[in-house]
């Protein structure tokens, strides 16, 4: 059955689609106009009724969710070794940095990015300057851990999660403390983005920034 992506360039699909090019699947790209608002068209809609990106079709299911669209993928190839071992402790520790970037990073940036979501435009301000303490004091966790843990977040062989990280951590590339202005971080997202997968995924996408 095909396999289509639909998302939008520099949101979560990014991570998906950047699996799909690592793992080799063939699948179909629709990136959706959201100044067109495609994503809360009613054709759309009837696949992700949340009307967010991405969604996942494959082998005639809809799939959302970034986080766990990536450890779906990395199940079905473990050839790809992205993940460990089922019921091993280093499995345990990929389920807690997915759910961590899903639970942690993921509502502080929407919080950062449509602060009046939260809070009204009254409190814009205040709902910014929350998320940004946030972020930045789990980015703190995260360099700390690669030091000493490292280079990947499971240690020496790269997996699921350093995809999802490293999306996540282009995504302050212009706020005021961005990411890699930690040298731990910025070497960790250098390796990750020297593969050829990335590359091509920016390509794809048509992005030029935080190369």
């Amino acid at each position: 059955m095909r396999t289509t992506l639909y998302g939008s360039v520099s949101t979560a699909s990014l991570v998906v689609h950047w699996l799909l090019i690592e793992l080799g699947i063939e699948h179909e790209l629709v990136l959706l106009d959201f100044d067109k608002r495609e994503h809360k068209a009613a054709p759309y809609l009837a696949l992700n009724p949340a009307g967010v990106v991405p969604t996942l079709m494959i082998d005639g299911q809809a799939l959302t969710e970034a986080a766990a669209i990536a450890l779906y993928l990395a199940d079905r190839h473990p050839e790809a070794g992205l993940l460990p071992a089922p019921g091993t402790p280093a499995r345990g520790e990929a389920y807690r940095w997915m759910f961590w970037c899903a639970n942690t990073l993921q509502p502080a940036y929407r919080a950062w990015f449509y602060p009046h979501e939260a809070a009204g435009e009254a409190n814009v301000a205040a709902t910014q300057a929350m998320a940004r303490q946030r972020l930045e004091a789990a980015w703190q966790q995260m360099a700390a851990h690669l030091q000493t843990q490292g280079p990947y977040v499971l240690g020496e062989a790269p997996s699921v999660v350093d995809f999802m990280l490293v999306m996540l951590m282009r995504w302050s590339r212009n706020m005021p403390t961005p990411t890699d202005s930690l040298p731990v971080l910025k070497i960790y997202a250098q390796r990750m983005k020297a593969r050829p997968s990335f590359a091509e995924t920016y390509r794809r996408e048509g992005i030029t920034d935080w190369l």
